[in-house]
């Protein structure tokens, strides 16, 4: 393990650190899928550096994103029982890691039995997270999908406008709500010639409080 290694592990929280000192370094390139969505797992993976995008296909190869993880926290946890993954994920820039095999990850609880609650706690918050998608997916419209997403990004919901989003595409909103990203561009359109939104290159600023219905 290099210095530089040993200092990323070292910014984690404590529970988090010890954990990935019991796994073996990896590093990704951006765009590369780690995981494998219905492939069986074995490993937990402490994410040290880089950024990381959760999704699933359907069988027409449309995507769902449910959400991203930096760096400082961990995935695939979800498949320590044996089970398949539940979902991809796939880098969103370069990526290290630290793989911690399923049986290292049992001898650090048996170590540290307090990092169990942290453990169950993550899975609770991203088990409801999956239901909250579940439901806006099941209740919502395309428009209030696309609404909640720009809302949610960044506290946007609780800020005053103009908000500036930025690094922020049509298809990754489109991957979000579960649309095309023809349709996504087609509402952003029509909210910035409503005087809503100003889009940009990668950027889309919030000039004021969006319509609940379009």
């Amino acid at each position: 393990m290099t210095m530089e290694q040993d200092k990323l592990i070292a910014q984690l929280e404590p529970g988090v650190a010890r954990l990935a000192v019991r796994g073996i370094r990896r590093s990704y390139r951006k765009n590369t899928i780690i995981l494998n969505e219905g492939e069986p797992g074995g490993s937990l993976f402490v994410l040290l550096q880089g950024q990381v995008k959760v999704y699933a296909t359907d069988e027409s190869g449309r995507e769902i994103t449910f959400g991203t993880i930096q760096a400082g926290d961990y995935f695939g946890e979800m498949s320590l029982d044996g089970g398949p993954r539940s979902a991809s994920v796939m880098t969103m820039e370069n990526c290290l890691c630290s793989l911690v095999s399923r049986e290292a990850v049992q001898q650090h609880l048996a170590d540290e039995p307090s990092f169990a609650l942290s453990l169950v706690t993550q899975v609770i918050h991203r088990a409801r997270s999956a239901t909250e998608t579940a439901r806006r997916m099941a209740l919502l419209d395309v428009y209030g999908r696309v609404i909640h997403t720009l809302e949610g990004q960044q506290g946007a919901a609780s800020s005053q406008a103009p908000v500036q989003l930025t690094q922020i595409t049509h298809q990754q909103i489109a991957s979000r709500v579960g649309a095309s990203r023809e349709m996504v561009s087609r509402l952003l359109k029509d909210l910035e010639k409503g005087g809503y939104v100003e889009l940009g290159i990668k950027r889309i600023t919030l000039k004021k409080k969006l319509p609940a219905r379009w």
